[in-house]
């Protein structure tokens, strides 16, 4: 199959008829590779559609080919693109990579600010994180939201996790920090008194462009 015959899209709540599919082929490719990944719910993945925090591929012929999901962590300072996923007929045609870039647009669109991370044991993952301008990190490096630590429980590998009081397990940290792109640095004083006129703001739109400090 030619990859123009894919559409790739941010998903809805009319793409929930494809979870049980799309949970069934993360199941299988996790049981080739013969690694561990973290279990999600059929409610799970179709609250990511509902929230717009989804990504799927479809065939011409409706046809899911592929899947990804992003999460916020840490009151929305971190963000992970997960899920990666492509349907064993639709594989060969660069499709993962197409999936990847729209998470990882989604997840900057969304939330400019948020460092964006990922814990996978692909090497396809990884050469398409460095691409973007992941760099590989320790796990102390990532969010210390339990909630999404909680998430790698339902993963055979837990157990390594665990025994290393939470350093390092098989999968492989990678984290983009969109402040490391960025060609100067603003002093953390001035991004304190930047935050202070936001919350201000927010409080009372009419303040806006008042120069209020």
């Amino acid at each position: 199959m030619e990859k123009d015959e894919i559409e790739v899209l941010v998903a809805g709540p009319e793409h929930e008829k494809y979870v049980d599919t799309i949970l069934d082929t993360i199941a299988e490719a996790a049981k080739v590779r013969g690694t561990g990944i973290a279990k999600r719910t059929h409610e799970y993945v179709a609250n990511k559609m509902k929230e717009a925090k989804a990504v799927i591929a479809l065939s011409k012929d409706g046809r899911m080919a592929g899947f990804s999901y992003i999460e916020t962590w840490g009151n929305k300072q971190y963000v992970t693109t997960s899920g990666l996923i492509v349907h064993p007929d639709f594989r060969g045609i660069g499709l993962a990579k197409r999936i990847k870039d729209m998470t990882f647009t989604l997840a900057r669109t969304r939330w400019p600010h948020a460092k964006i991370f990922s814990l996978t044991s692909g090497a396809a993952v990884m050469a398409m994180n460095t691409q973007l301008g992941y760099k590989p990190v320790t796990f102390s490096e990532l969010t210390d939201d339990e909630s999404f630590w909680q998430g790698c429980e339902g993963c055979i590998n837990v157990d390594v996790l665990h025994r290393t009081d939470r350093r390092y397990c098989i999968c492989t940290g990678m984290l983009f920090d969109p402040t490391e792109q960025l060609p100067a640095k603003i002093p953390e004083e001035v991004m304190a008194r930047i935050r202070h006129l936001e919350e201000l703001e927010e409080q009372n739109p009419l303040l806006e462009g008042k120069g209020l400090n």
